[in-house]
């Protein structure tokens, strides 16, 4: 099948190099030209296992192709996916202005039947936002020209996007039309095949299923880092309560696990986007609301126990923190807590010396731009140099299994203050490290 891919972001191209993988013909559009020369050139603008490979192999072969004319890319196509950014606005809402430009411009230059597919992540109502938009737009030309609007949200987790983009748990489809419904299911067939797993339904509710997942394990982990705040209060250890519950079928061991608070594109952006949706609708998400307060809130915990260990002025001590990006896998840096805590630890006087095996590029070139306190090492070890303690904030199977003799001897004490709650209190006792963790039993006693 001919497809057309709209935005070259983290969604649309590894939508579009999947979708090349098994066989079709795909342009990647994206109004970057600089991104543009550089993806034909093989340079690719994210970070995500797997996905160099399958680009510049379906680039190679010719079954991906990029262009910033999206005139020229539609015009030979069966389907358009509309792939583009819908960044959180101040009172959290979606901005849909790249969502509606893109619909403006198809309705401006298509010249034939064409299926297009919302796979940004939008608030429910966007494909009547996106036919109206076309619709006016070929109503200005005076063209007839027949077209379907669908809502396919998209599923991938960051760090494993490519291997759910093939293997995927399901597909959802809204669709108001049977005819592009039964297309849709065809251009997925290929990654159905063993078990169909295509879910089709009306669009708003295509629409809500992604919201309504994001935001239902964004739940989770609110709820488990609340749990872990009273454990620390009451003297109970978070980690042995997760194995408790977790073991139970009905609430199961994802996404419970105590940490730092969440972050990345999807999970604040989605839960903030749906309060506003629930806003305009007259209701107020007293769930939601909590779930982001919360989230807010657990940002700052690491940064807390830093100051209770350590006092309130950090002047002239240094710091070493393991990873920068909000989970491993990824060099995403949005919404990461590791910008919260090297905030407060460099207003206080602090040097952090921070390691990150992808998180360096985002984080000193815009995210801690403008940093002062704020130095990169190149590896673990060396961010350990001189400091009063170790921080870990990203799960970097790297981090796993340190070399703790090594450790000692570069760490002025041995203190490890873990956002993540890798490592096993029993035996940080046993080798006589210092450890604090979320939901560490007796810490706000």
């Amino acid at each position: 099948m001919n497809i057309a891919v709209i935005g070259t972001g983290y969604v649309g191209l590894v939508s579009g190099a999947c979708f090349a993988e098994v066989g079709n013909r795909v342009t990647c559009v994206d109004v970057n030209q600089d991104k543009i020369d550089k993806l034909k050139e093989g340079i690719i603008p994210i970070y995500e296992p797997g996905l160099e490979e399958m680009v510049l192999r379906c680039h190679k072969h010719g079954d991906l192709q990029f262009s910033t004319s999206l005139k020229e890319a539609i015009q030979n196509v069966e389907v358009v996916f509309i792939a583009v950014g819908t960044p959180m606005g101040d009172d959290g809402s979606a901005d849909l202005t790249y969502v509606l430009g893109v619909a403006k411009e198809i309705g401006q230059a298509m010249k034939k039947e064409l299926i297009i597919v919302d796979k940004s992540t939008v608030p429910v109502g966007t494909a009547e936002k996106v036919k109206a938009a076309i619709a006016g737009e070929l109503a200005s030309r005076g063209a007839d020209i027949p077209f379907h609007v669908v809502s396919n949200p998209e599923f991938l987790k960051e760090g494993n996007a490519v291997r759910d983009f093939m293997y995927p748990d399901r597909v959802v489809i809204g669709a108001d039309s049977e005819e592009a419904a039964k297309k849709m299911k065809a251009l997925y067939g290929t990654f159905t095949f063993n078990h169909d797993r295509v879910i089709t339904m009306d669009i708003k509710s295509a629409e809500m299923t992604k919201y309504a997942a994001n935001c239902m394990l964004a739940t989770k982990i609110s709820f488990i880092n609340e749990i872990a705040n009273i454990c620390e209060r009451v003297g109970a250890d978070a980690n042995k309560v997760r194995l408790g519950i977790g073991s139970d079928g009905r609430i199961g061991y994802s996404f419970i696990y105590p940490g730092a608070g969440y972050g990345g594109s999807c999970f604040p952006k989605d839960v903030n986007a749906l309060i506003k949706t629930s806003r305009d609708y007259g209701y107020t998400s007293r769930i939601l609301e909590a779930v982001d307060q919360v989230n807010q809130d657990q940002k700052k915990l690491i940064p807390a126990k830093v100051v209770k260990r350590f006092g309130e002025d950090l002047s002239g001590m240094t710091f070493g923190l393991w990873g920068l990006t909000f989970k491993p896998n990824t060099d995403d840096m949005r919404e990461a807590p590791s910008i919260t805590l090297i905030k407060e630890l460099t207003s206080r006087g602090a040097k952090v010396q921070a390691y990150d095996p992808e998180g360096r590029e985002q984080s000193e070139g815009y995210y801690l731009k403008d940093v002062k306190g704020l130095e990169y090492c190149e590896s673990k070890y060396d961010a350990l140099k001189g400091a009063e303690a170790m921080i870990l904030l990203t799960e970097w199977k790297e981090f796993r299994s340190p070399d703790y003799i090594e450790m000692e001897k570069l760490l002025k004490n041995k203190v490890i203050i873990d956002g993540r709650n890798q490592y096993d209190p029993e035996a940080m006792k046993e080798w006589d490290w210092e450890y604090h963790f979320v939901g560490e039993p007796g810490e706000n006693a």
